[in-house]
């Protein structure tokens, strides 16, 4: 059996779509499953050993400009490849216009895609065969899609336990083990500033003020600041902690995932390194503020998460007049309590 996956962007929902992987193969002993994603997210799934073909797209540029010659002579040779590949079985995770034109392009008979309450476009019903409703237990990002791909098997996914895997380059593990011997042996924490919109991140205090609160229980402890997004930010929360902090230097997804593999703790706003963290099964504390921590958040007794309080937050904006607001709402001691937790191993 051979199954196309469309998820292209962005990269941290397709994280959250790993599990499916596993799923399907779990399922199914010999299935093949290739991927279409675009261009930028292919890092991640191009050496997945779940992966049987990775399809690159230019999909960024279809969405904005989908009348360029370039565009339509990509879609064509597209078209030929998911044809020739003869697909048994297409789950659109997508649920856009595009993603929608290509399960259609496919010629598959059984294509399957999200209904009409969770499509993101409206047009992507008109290009699937089989619209999956969801329960109301599927809030989740993965469980959504781990409930399209259970449907034509019929197995309930939740009996599997499938997971993430996110898989590493030897030399990565190498250089990770490298780095980690430079510091000392106490715990290793990972802090991400962030990167990305504004309405994802937090503030310069709340990361001081976490990092001191940390340090004052676990001396021997190293932070590890990723996210420096060239603004001073980064050394200035490093600054203000002291000097038991590291910078991460910008790196592969490969090298990243290494690293925090080999964390204790990692603390993050909704981003690429955060669901690499939970996918590589290290603890985290994560904040919430424009996103939903319902649909997103890493769950089980090793993570955490805070929802802004404030009545506006799920607001999916990029940017915000209450910005500032809103990521004062998320509390230091709130995140320093769930880290402890987690540290301390304490029940939720």
């Amino acid at each position: 059996m051979r199954v196309l996956i469309i998820k292209t962007e962005p990269l941290e929902e397709i994280i959250l779509s790993l599990p499916v992987l596993d799923y399907l193969h779990k399922v199914f002993r010999g299935i093949e499953v290739d991927w279409l994603a675009d261009y930028s997210c292919l890092e991640i799934l191009s050496d997945h050993p779940l992966v049987s073909r990775t399809l690159g797209s230019s999909y960024g540029r279809w969405r904005s400009h989908p009348f360029v010659l370039k565009s339509w002579r990509e879609a064509m040779s597209l078209k030929e490849i998911v044809r020739e590949r003869a697909y048994d079985l297409v789950f659109d995770l997508e649920g856009t216009l595009l993603s929608g034109v290509v399960s259609h392009l496919s010629k598959c008979r059984r294509r399957y895609g999200l209904d009409a309450t969770f499509v993101a476009d409206q047009f992507n019903l008109r290009f699937n065969c089989n619209r999956v409703p969801l329960r109301r237990q599927d809030q989740h990002l993965t469980d959504r899609a781990l409930r399209m791909a259970s449907i034509p098997f019929g197995r309930d996914h939740a009996d599997l336990e499938p997971c993430a895997e996110i898989p590493v380059q030897p030399d990565d593990e190498i250089a990770a083990k490298l780095f980690m011997a430079t510091l000392s042996d106490g715990l290793v924490f990972v802090f991400h500033l962030g990167t990305g919109s504004a309405t994802r991140l937090w503030h310069e205090t709340g990361w001081i003020e976490l990092g001191r609160e940390l340090l004052s229980t676990f001396a021997a402890a190293t932070i590890l600041l990723s996210g420096n997004d060239g603004s001073g930010l980064a050394e200035r929360v490093a600054q203000g902690i002291g000097r038991q902090t590291r910078f991460l230097p910008p790196m592969s997804l490969s090298g990243l995932a290494a690293i925090l593999r080999k964390s204790d703790l990692v603390v993050a706003g909704d981003s690429v390194p955060l669901h690499l963290a939970a996918a590589t099964m290290t603890p985290t504390v994560s904040f919430y503020r424009s996103t939903d921590a319902r649909t997103r958040a890493p769950r089980g007794e090793m993570h955490r998460s805070i929802q802004s309080p404030l009545a506006c937050s799920r607001c999916q904006l990029s940017s915000c007049a209450k910005d500032a607001q809103c990521r004062e709402s998320i509390k230091a001691g709130d995140l320093a309590d769930a880290a402890m937790a987690i540290l301390l191993n304490q029940p939720q």
